[in-house]
């Protein structure tokens, strides 16, 4: 699949990340899923280092779906370092949490989230949620051309 259509899933948690893919795939969103597992990793992959390093920099995912506790580097760093950076501030960022707590979703949008969902805890209202966030960000949503 063309690498400039690939969705971004950082989500430390088995089960969530379980959750979310099966809910892309119910809600028939076609688009390749690049999971990471902290924030370390996924800054790796957006700015093809480490691991990652033989990756193509100047293609960035179309939506980065990130998760707030991460392990090695916070999903809230994770985001500031994304918007710090000419070739990914622009990167639609979804925070996709448990947290419902006002200083994280504040601290989100201060940050430069694009939107901000708490994770619903039942299957069907999950992937409902997502079918939505893939129909909105992966089909309507216009993106700016890359940066390089």
């Amino acid at each position: 699949m063309n690498e400039e259509h690939v969705i971004l899933l950082v989500e430390d948690n088995a089960s969530d990340e379980e959750l979310t893919l099966r809910a892309l795939e119910k809600g028939h969103i076609g688009n390749k899923v690049v999971v990471t597992r902290d924030g370390a990793e996924a800054l790796d992959f957006l700015f093809a280092r480490g691991g990652h390093a033989s990756r193509d920099a100047r293609v960035v995912p179309q939506v980065v779906l990130l998760d707030l506790n991460l392990p090695k580097v916070s999903g809230l760093e994770v985001l500031r370092q994304i918007r710090a950076d000419e070739r990914t501030k622009l990167l639609p960022v979804v925070i996709m949490t448990s947290s419902k707590e006002d200083r994280d979703l504040v601290g989100s949008y201060e940050s430069g989230a694009n939107s901000y969902v708490v994770k619903p805890v039942n299957f069907t209202q999950f992937a409902e949620a997502v079918k939505q966030l893939g129909m909105y960000w992966l089909v309507l949503n216009q993106v700016p051309p890359p940066r390089t």
